[in-house]
């Protein structure tokens, strides 16, 4: 089966800034990936690169063998580092917008979701912390019956007691075809829902293996081998 996201020869600059290098990776389907990675490693550029939002400088990015553009948005859920919503609009009309602009988008779920967290669908965006916001598109997120999930750092402004709950609804709300790759600092938190793990460091592929593979060649949890990888 063709990989859900691929990489060839992928590069990105800002200007004369080098962002990401000549990269290859191949991601296949049904996986859970943590794409990990110092601040300003790349990986931000790279999750923008897949959802459509920047185009390369060189090589090529593919999702589901295509180049991103309107075709992938349908199959693309993305979550930004930076809450995008209107601050104006109750979380009701917001749940509402989505499910007039994505086809694949569930309703029930979403309200679900809202309801496990008790955050009130009548509640407007203003009102709430910016954990909640934060959780709010999250939920929005995995609503969707997309093929590939695209989570910017999807637990960094939520409280530790809400982590747990969140992982949990990733991993319940992706089919088994669906691949969701998850940009994050913090490590131990999610490293128990990953199928899979990608080093990035300074626009460069460290290194992409399996949890397995890093147990049984390098004898570490994930964590471990990260700090040692990025040790400062």
């Amino acid at each position: 089966m063709a990989p859900i996201l691929e990489c060839k020869g992928l590069n990105k600059f800002y200007g004369g800034k080098q962002a990401l290098k000549t990269i290859d990776l191949s991601l296949g389907r049904g996986r859970i990936v943590g794409l990990l990675g110092p601040n300003g490693s790349g990986k931000t550029t790279l999750i923008k690169l897949a959802s459509g939002l920047l185009t390369p400088t060189g090589g090529e990015i593919l999702i589901d063998g295509k180049q991103p553009g309107i075709e992938t948005k349908k199959l693309v859920s993305y979550l930004p580092e930076r809450t995008y919503l209107n601050d104006w609009m109750k979380v009701r009309d917001i749940i509402d917008f989505f499910c007039d602009f994505y086809g694949d988008f569930n309703k029930e779920k979403a309200y679900d979701m809202l309801s496990r967290l008790n955050i009130n669908p009548n509640d407007r965006l203003k009102s709430m912390s910016k954990g909640t916001k934060e959780k709010v598109q999250l939920i929005l997120v995995m609503s969707r019956e997309a093929k590939l999930y695209l989570l910017d750092e999807p637990i960094g402004g939520v409280d530790p007691a809400a982590r747990d709950y969140i992982l949990r609804t990733i991993i319940g709300n992706y089919s088994e075809d669906s691949t969701v790759v998850i940009s994050t600092h913090l490590i131990a938190d999610i490293e128990p829902v990953l199928d899979y793990v990608v080093f990035i460091n300074q626009g460069d592929i460290a290194m992409s293996a399996t949890l397995d593979q890093i147990r049984e060649e390098q004898g570490k949890s994930v964590d471990e081998l990260f700090r040692e990888v990025f040790r400062c």
